[in-house]
C-alpha cells in the first residue's frame, strides 16, 4: 500500500499538480454545437425579421418550426429556461383578466396547479396548440405592458421584455449581454436580499438582533431576537425563485434546528419567512419547511408589519 501523504504533502500535491481549469473535450465539443445552432437559429430569425417584419406571425412560426427556437428566442432576450417557466406558472396561478386575454390562458390545458410544466410540455405545447404559441408570443412582445406584470416582476427581469431586441439592435443585444454579465452582483446584492427588508423593519421599529450562531445549534441564525444572550425570538429567511434539489435539504435543515432550539432553547419562538414563486412550485418541500416554523410570514409589507407586531408582542409578553 502506497504510504499515506502527510498534510504537507497533500498540500503540495494539489499546488504542483493543479490543472487549473477542468475540462472534458468530449464534452465541450457537443456542447460548442449546442452554442453554434442556437447561433445558427439566430441569425435565421433575423433575415427573417429583416424580410418578412417584426410581425407576431414570424416568430409563431419559428418557435413552432425550429426544435430549439424556443430557447434561441429566450437567449436573445436574456431570459433563461427557468425564468420562463416561472412566469408561465404565475399566468397559471395568478386570476387576472388582462393578464389571461393577453396570453389566451382560457385556451390553455385546463388543470389544477400540481406541478410547475416542464420545458418540454411547453415546446410540445407551442407545436400543438396555436393559442399557446400566440400567447407565448404576445407576452414577449406586449408583457411590459401589462399591469400585473408590471407590478410584480423585479424591474432587473421586466426590463428583459423589450420587443425592440428582435430588430436585433445593437443597443438592445448590449443590453442583454450586459444584464446576463451582472446578473449574480445583481443577485448576490445585499439590498436585493429579502431578509434586508426585516433587518430594516427591525431596526426602523428599534427591535434589537444578532446573527450568527448559538450553543448547541448546528447552523447559523440569520436573526436572534433581541441577542444572543436573550434568544426571544429566532427568525430564518428563505426566498426562491429558482427551484433546486438543495430545497428539501434546506426543509430538514430546519426542522432539526426547530428540535434544537425546542431542547436548549424552550423559551424560544421559531419563525420563518418562506417566500417566492420557488417554494409555491416545490409544494411538498413548501409543506415540510413550514412545519419547522412556530409561525410564518412573507415579504409582502402586510407580512412584515405582522412581523413586527408579532415580535413585539412576544417580547412583551416575556420581558
Amino acid at each position: 500500500m502506497e504510504k499515506l501523504p502527510t498534510d504537507s504533502e497533500k498540500f503540495d500535491i494539489v499546488i504542483r499538480r493543479n490543472t487549473f481549469y477542468f475540462h472534458n473535450i468530449e464534452y465541450e465539443e457537443t456542447y460548442e454545437g449546442y452554442i453554434t445552432s442556437l447561433v445558427q437559429l439566430l441569425l435565421l430569425l433575423k433575415k427573417r425579421v429583416a424580410v418578412q417584419g417584426l410581425d407576431k406571425r414570424v416568430i409563431i412560426d419559428f418557435i413552432k418550426e425550429k426544435e430549439n427556437g424556443l430557447i434561441a428566442l429566450l437567449t436573445l432576450f436574456g431570459l433563461s429556461k427557468e425564468s420562463l417557466l416561472r412566469l408561465i406558472t404565475f399566468i397559471r396561478v395568478k386570476e387576472d383578466r388582462e393578464l389571461s386575454l393577453l396570453v389566451y390562458k382560457d385556451k390553455w390545458a385546463k388543470e389544477e396547479f400540481k406541478t410547475e410544466w416542464s420545458l418540454n410540455k411547453v415546446v410540445k405545447m407551442i407545436k400543438e396548440n396555436p393559442y399557446f404559441a400566440q400567447g407565448i408570443v404576445n407576452l414577449l412582445f406586449e408583457g411590459s405592458t401589462n399591469p400585473l406584470i408590471m407590478k410584480s416582476l423585479p424591474l432587473f427581469e421586466f426590463k428583459k421584455l423589450d420587443i425592440n431586441k428582435l430588430s436585433f439592435g445593437i443597443e438592445t443585444l448590449i443590453d442583454s449581454i450586459v444584464r446576463s454579465n451582472v446578473k449574480g452582483r445583481y443577485a448576490a446584492g445585499k439590498k436585493q436580499n429579502p431578509g434586508f427588508l426585516i433587518e430594516s423593519a427591525l431596526e426602523k421599529n428599534a427591535i434589537g438582533f444578532d446573527q450568527g450562531e448559538l450553543p448547541n445549534i448546528s447552523r447559523t441564525m440569520d436573526f436572534i431576537i433581541p441577542n444572543k444572550k436573550r434568544p426571544k425570538v429566532v427568525a430564518e429567511a428563505s426566498y426562491v425563485v429558482t427551484t433546486s434539489s438543495g430545497m428539501g435539504d434546506k426543509a430538514k435543515t430546519e426542522i432539526a434546528v426547530a428540535n434544537q432550539l425546542k431542547k436548549f432553547y424552550p423559551y424560544t419562538v421559531f419563525v420563518g419567512f418562506v417566500d417566492g414563486i420557488g417554494w409555491y412550485v416545490r409544494q411538498g418541500d413548501l409543506k415540510r419547511i413550514v412545519s419547522a416554523f412556530e409561525n410564518v410570514f412573507t415579504f409582502t409589507e402586510e407580512e412584515i408589519y405582522r412581523f413586527i407586531k408579532f415580535v413585539e408582542d412576544v417580547l412583551g409578553r416575556q420581558k
